[in-house]
């Protein structure tokens, strides 16, 4: 489906998140929540693909043009409390798909909120990339953001090296990898905030995916593990053959998944 409008939402501390709308704007629909390093227009082609819902409403996390900025009081509990407006901006709107951190977010909201149906694929929490927040800090102190990028790939995501090189040597991606990196130490810092013990435990049903090239490996398939823990009555999915950037990979395979999952 097409996006239909962009809505801008005002959230705690004068920042705000923006919105982007496919199909129906009038129609409770799915909620998309990405992750670090991520934005709603990284989600388009798998928003577009789905259609299971008569609206998908992908939302543009703060720190992140055209949303306003995280804010000096920014936490967990700060994407916690946006996503809850967002949801009450579109009422009726009881499903969630999540990504990485967004996962995260969701999952917490969860506990806190009733949601019929919630999807994460492949939600991080607590150590993950802990190791690298040092470097992390020193990089936003000094606005070194290819530095940043770098500590991304190579710390935390363990990109291979040669792979690395080929996104930096691609200017229009690695320009946009250098912008969405901006908000990453404090996002990081949330990501290792404590949890309770459970999490989602006012949702109606959960289904965690995990990429089958991540299953049971460090640092993805490793930290869902430690989700799973913390979700025990979820349903567990694998995706064949896909990594944590599925949504740029194999946007139309993870579209038809969610579209299975919405009965």
């Amino acid at each position: 489906m097409e996006q239909t409008i962009r809505k801008r939402v005002p959230v705690s501390g004068g920042s705000w998140v923006t919105v982007d709308v496919h199909g129906d704007p009038g129609a409770p629909g799915l909620v998309v929540l990405p992750g670090v390093m991520s934005d709603a227009h990284a989600w388009r082609h798998v928003a577009s693909a789905i259609s299971a819902w008569p609206s998908v409403m992908v939302v543009n996390r703060r720190g992140r043009t055209p949303s306003g900025p995280l804010t000096d009081a920014y936490s967990l509990r700060t994407e916690v409390e946006d996503l809850g407006t967002v949801l009450d901006v579109f009422p009726g709107t009881t499903a969630v798909f999540s990504w990485s951190y967004g996962g995260l977010i969701a999952l917490l909201t969860a506990d806190e909120r009733p949601l019929r149906r919630l999807i994460a694929y492949e939600p991080v929490m607590r150590p993950f990339g802990r190791h690298a927040l040092p470097d992390l800090k020193t990089a936003r102190e000094n606005g070194d953001w290819d530095a940043t990028v770098d500590i991304v790939l190579r710390k935390i995501t363990g990109l291979d090296p040669t792979r690395a090189e080929a996104l930096r040597a691609d200017r229009e991606v690695w320009e946009a990898l250098r912008r969405l990196s901006e908000p990453l130490y404090d996002e990081t810092l949330a990501v290792n905030e404590p949890l309770p013990d459970l999490l989602a435990r006012r949702a109606g049903h959960v289904d965690l995916i995990v990429g089958g090239a991540n299953r049971g490996t460090a640092p993805y398939g490793t930290t869902f593990d430690d989700i799973c823990l913390r979700v025990p009555a979820a349903t567990v999915h694998e995706l064949p053959g896909q990594g944590h950037l599925v949504h740029l990979e194999a946007p139309a395979q993870l579209a038809r998944l969610i579209d299975e999952l919405a009965a």
